[in-house]
């Protein structure tokens, strides 16, 4: 009887331990991981499989990551700045990313990629940092973050859609691409004329 209990205590503190560690994981490194556990080719009946390579399930966590955030910094814009220019392209950022977003989370659905649930951490500290500042500063604090943020996210855009094995990720990749870049263009033309 002492060793059930002993076994049930062992097993308890290990569900415990590991229910503490992927606590501490933000919602892309748990849709990650997720994904790698589901991308087998021995197993794919117990497992669910998964219908992407590992490179073309990761494109799909990082763009719906960035997509969220887009979103929400899009939103902060709108209620924090002053500047009209900024507004308006916070509502770009709202409804062209919202509707990507939207288009990735049924290509994902369809080949059974885990997006992540809620921004990432990264993201979400700067939606924070950003949520502190008011007028001139949060202008140009957000202005920075929309240049480096569209950067990165053409970059994925460009390698997925030149690189990527899946077809739809890489169609969704080309498509969204230039629009990525028209945002670019915009937020930098926005920073120019605040100079």
């Amino acid at each position: 009887m002492k060793k059930i209990a002993l076994i049930t205590m062992i097993a308890l503190s290990v569900y415990t331990l590991q229910g503490c560690n992927n606590a501490s994981k933000d919602s892309k490194e748990t849709a990650d991981s997720t994904n790698k556990t589901k991308d087998t080719t021995s197993n794919v009946a117990a497992t669910g499989g998964i219908a992407v390579n590992a490179d073309d399930a990761k494109f799909a966590t990082t763009a719906a990551s960035g997509g969220m955030a887009e979103v929400a910094l899009g939103k902060l814009a709108q209620q924090i700045s002053t500047n009209t220019q900024i507004k308006s392209f916070g509502a770009m950022m709202v409804t062209d990313h919202g509707k990507a977003n939207d288009e990735l989370m049924a290509i994902a659905k369809t080949k059974n990629i885990t997006l992540p649930a809620t921004i990432d951490a990264d993201h979400q500290k700067k939606i924070d940092e950003l949520s502190k500042k008011t007028g001139k500063d949060f202008d140009k604090a957000y202005v920075d973050a929309m240049i480096e943020g569209h950067k990165k996210t053409l970059d994925l855009m460009n390698n997925e859609a030149k690189s990527g094995v899946d077809p739809d990720l890489k169609a969704f990749a080309a498509k969204t691409g230039p629009t990525v870049q028209t945002h670019l263009d915009a937020i930098n033309q926005i920073h120019n004329s605040m100079k």
